[in-house]
C-alpha cells in the first residue's frame, strides 16, 4: 500500500471495519455529492464578476485542464476564447524493479507530476483559474481505503489483460458487452476481488478509482465520484444513466463511485492546501474528468456525424461522432456518450507511437521520413505492437508483435511501419461501419503522430477520406474546455 499523499512505498496495516458499504452508504455519498454543489454555488456566487478570486488581483477568468497519458502528462491553461495562456509537460520516472514496485511507482509518479504541473504553471496566473478538469487512460485502475486514503491495490494499467476474470464477467454481462474485454476495469475489479476473497485482506473501505479519479481526488479530496466516459469499462450505462441491475446485483457493486455524472461537472472547491500552497483562488473549482481520447477528440472541436478524432500518441485512439450507438467486444468496440445527441464510437489499439519509440528516436523519426514518398504504398506487411496483446479492430491479448522481416533500408523500414499502423486504422473504421456506425467522412489528428507530414499522408491514401491536423491536439486542451464547461454551468 503506498499513501495517497506520499510517495513512500513503506507497507501500512490493513484496518477492519464492523459494517460494510452498502446502499445506506451510497446515499449517503449523493447526500455529500449535493452539499458539495450547493457549497460550489456559494463559492461562485461570490466571485465578482470578472471572476477574480478573494482580492488577489486575479484577472481574466482561465480554465485549466491536465491531460495524464501513457508516457507523459501536460497541463493547457485556456480563457473563455480558448485562446492558450500557458502549457507545460512532465515525463514520468520509469519504473524499475518487480511488478509491486512498479505499480508503486507509477503511482508516485503520477502524483509528483500532478504538482510539479501546478508548480509549472505561472504564479502571475494561478489566481485566475476558475476551474480544473484533468484525464487519465481509459481502463487504468486503483484500488483505494476510502478510510486512510491509502492504495491497496494496482494501479493496474489501461492495456494490462486479466483473462483470470474474464469468465466471471462473462457469465453476468450481456453477450459482447464493453465489459467483456480482459482489460477492462471490471474485470480487473473482479480479478483484485477474487484473489482477496481466498486471501482474506480486503478491508471494507476499499473503492474503485480511475486514474482521473484518484488525480482528482487529490485536488478536491471527496471519494466515489467519477464520471461517465471513465464508468463506462466498469459497466455504466450511460443511455440509462445508471449502473444496470446485473451489475448492481454483485458483492462488489459497493466499490463502484456512488455518484457518475457528465465529464466537466463541478465536483468540490480546490483544497485549502492545494489553494495556499501554489497559490490558487479558494473559489476554483475541480471537475469531473474524462479519459484521454476522449479529451483528445475534444479538443479538436468536431461534433457532427461522420467527423472522426484519431489520437496517436503511444497507443492510437479513434472515436467518430455516429448517430447510432455501437458496443461489441469481440472487436474491442464501445460507445461513449457525446452530450445527449450522438455517440462517440471507436476503440483503441495498443499500436502507436510506443512501437516506434522502442525502434527509432525523435531525431532519426524526423530524418527517416524525410525520405519516405507517401504517395507509393508500402509492400510490407506488419503489425506494429509494443507488447504482446491487442484491444482493437482485434482482441486478443495473446497477439504478438509482427515487425519482420526488416529491410536494409531504415526508411523502408519506418515507411513499413507508418503503413501497418494506418492499415489497422482503416480496418477500425470499416469495422465500426460495419457494426451499424455512421461512416466516416473526415479524421482530425491529435498526438504526436499528427506532426509528422508523410504519415498523415499515407494515412489520407490508405482510408480514402481527408486527414488533416486538429487546430488543437493535445487533450490536455480537451480537459481544459471541460473545465470551462464546468466552470459556465455554474454561473450560466
Amino acid at each position: 500500500m503506498v499513501s495517497a499523499l506520499t510517495p513512500s512505498a513503506k507497507p501500512l496495516p490493513h484496518h477492519r471495519h464492523p459494517a460494510k458499504r452498502g446502499l445506506l452508504e451510497f446515499r449517503r455519498d449523493c447526500s455529500r455529492a449535493v452539499t458539495s454543489r450547493v457549497r460550489i454555488t456559494m463559492l461562485i456566487s461570490q466571485q465578482n464578476p470578472r471572476g477574480a478570486g478573494d482580492g488577489d488581483g486575479a484577472g481574466t477568468p482561465l480554465y485549466l485542464g491536465i491531460d495524464f497519458g501513457t508516457s507523459g502528462a501536460r497541463y493547457a491553461l485556456i480563457d473563455k476564447e480558448g485562446a492558450i495562456h500557458s502549457e507545460g509537460k512532465r515525463a514520468y520516472p520509469v519504473p524499475v524493479g518487480d511488478a509491486a514496485a512498479a505499480a508503486t511507482d507509477w503511482a508516485s509518479s503520477w502524483r509528483a507530476a500532478l504538482f510539479q504541473l501546478l508548480a509549472d504553471i505561472p504564479p502571475v496566473h494561478r489566481p485566475s483559474i476558475s476551474s480544473i478538469s484533468i484525464d487519465g487512460t481509459s481502463a487504468t485502475t486503483l484500488i483505494v481505503d476510502s478510510d486512510t486514503g491509502e492504495l491497496l491495490a494496482g494501479p493496474f494499467l489501461y492495456n494490462e489483460s486479466f483473462p483470470d476474470a474474464l469468465p466471471a464477467v462473462e457469465s453476468i454481462a450481456p453477450a459482447n458487452h464493453t465489459v467483456c474485454s480482459a482489460s477492462s476495469t471490471l474485470c480487473k475489479l473482479v480479478s483484485w476481488w477474487t484473489s482477496t476473497t481466498t486471501g482474506g485482506s480486503r478491508p471494507a473501505a476499499a473503492v474503485l478509482m480511475h486514474q482521473s479519479d484518484w488525480l482528482l481526488w487529490l485536488l478536491h479530496g471527496q471519494f466515489s465520484v467519477s464520471d461517465y466516459n471513465n464508468a463506462l469499462k466498469v459497466g455504466y450505462d450511460p443511455e440509462l444513466h445508471a449502473y444496470p441491475s446485473w451489475l448492481t446485483s454483485q458483492p462488489y457493486s459497493r466499490m463502484l463511485p456512488a455518484s457518475v455524472r457528465a465529464p466537466g461537472t463541478p465536483i468540490a472547491a480546490l483544497k485549502d492546501d492545494v489553494c495556499s500552497q501554489y497559490g490558487f483562488s479558494k473559489n476554483c473549482v475541480v471537475c469531473t474528468g474524462t479519459t484521454d481520447s476522449i479529451a483528445a477528440f475534444l479538443a479538436a472541436r468536431s461534433s457532427e456525424p461522420g467527423r472522426a478524432v484519431t489520437s496517436l500518441g503511444s497507443t492510437l485512439a479513434i472515436k467518430l461522432v455516429s448517430q447510432v450507438r455501437v458496443d461489441d467486444a469481440r472487436f474491442g468496440v464501445y460507445s461513449h456518450r457525446l452530450d445527449d445527441t450522438y455517440w462517440l464510437v471507436g476503440g483503441a489499439s495498443n499500436t502507436g507511437g510506443a512501437v516506434l519509440r522502442q525502434l527509432f528516436t525523435d531525431d532519426q523519426l524526423v530524418a527517416l521520413s524525410d525520405h519516405i514518398d507517401p504517395a507509393v504504398p508500402s509492400t510490407l506487411d506488419y503489425y506494429p505492437l509494443p507488447a504482446k496483446g491487442e484491444r482493437f479492430p482485434v482482441s486478443d491479448p495473446d497477439m504478438t508483435p509482427r515487425l519482420q522481416p526488416r529491410p536494409v533500408s531504415d526508411a523502408e523500414y519506418l515507411h513499413g511501419i507508418l503503413e501497418s499502423i494506418a492499415r489497422i486504422e482503416a480496418k477500425g473504421y470499416n469495422l465500426l461501419k460495419e457494426l451499424g456506425a455512421t461512416a466516416v467522412e473526415e479524421v482530425f489528428t491529435a498526438g504526436g503522430g499528427a506532426q509528422n507530414d508523410k504519415w498523415t499522408a499515407i494515412r489520407e491514401r490508405v482510408l480514402g477520406v481527408p486527414v488533416r491536423k486538429a487546430q488543437q491536439t493535445e487533450a490536455a486542451y480537451g480537459a481544459a474546455l471541460l473545465a470551462l464547461k464546468g466552470a459556465s454551468s455554474l454561473i450560466s
